[in-house]
């Protein structure tokens, strides 16, 4: 299982939730655990996400998740979670 973590953070509005499921869903990517709070007006979401079934690349889905962000004013981050794994590991 090519297993990704997806966070997106920033200020709230209508729709990030939306936009990011679907497009993840128009990309074939499984949606395996989701966890999103709103703090006052910061909004924050971690995503757990199966790219199997994905005909995109690791790069091209990170690419085109941190234009969504800029789009609807977010940061979207999206790394494999080995390398997040290892990253936290230190």
């Amino acid at each position: 299982m090519k297993r990704t973590i997806i966070t997106v953070v920033g200020k709230d509005t209508i729709g990030i939730i939306a936009k990011v499921c679907t497009y993840l869903a128009n990309n074939r990517i499984n949606i395996l655990d989701i966890s999103q709070t709103i703090v006052q007006d910061y909004f924050n979401m971690m995503m757990i996400v199966d790219m199997n079934d994905s005909l995109k690349s690791s790069a091209e889905i990170s690419k085109e998740m941190a234009q969504i962000g800029e789009e609807i004013g977010v940061v979207i981050k999206c790394q494999r979670e080995d390398i997040f794994d290892k990253m936290h590991r230190i």
